[in-house]
């Protein structure tokens, strides 16, 4: 059952039951790669001369990538961090 299931690990321990751990992992993912693209896409825009990007300057959503990125940083920090109650 250890193998099938997919484990997360929080200070030293292995959790399999604790989907919330699991959701937030996988938020954090989501938005990190999101938060990457925006920002690849908004560089990209820029450099190609493009300074307008769906009605926002390009910089201005190159920083909204940016505190996607931190987001999903502080997303995944907190569920290292933090053990399970319960």
């Amino acid at each position: 059952m250890a193998a099938e299931a997919q484990l997360f690990r929080a200070q030293g321990a292995i959790y399999q039951e604790y989907t919330m751990y699991k959701h937030l992992a996988l938020a954090g993912s989501i938005l990190g790669i999101l938060g990457v693209l925006i920002c690849f896409i908004s560089g990209l825009a820029r450099i190609a001369g493009y300074y307008y990007l769906v009605g926002f300057q390009s910089t201005t959503v190159f920083s909204a990538g940016v505190g996607m990125m931190v987001f999903a940083c502080l997303v995944k920090l907190e569920t290292l961090s933090t053990p399970p109650r319960g």
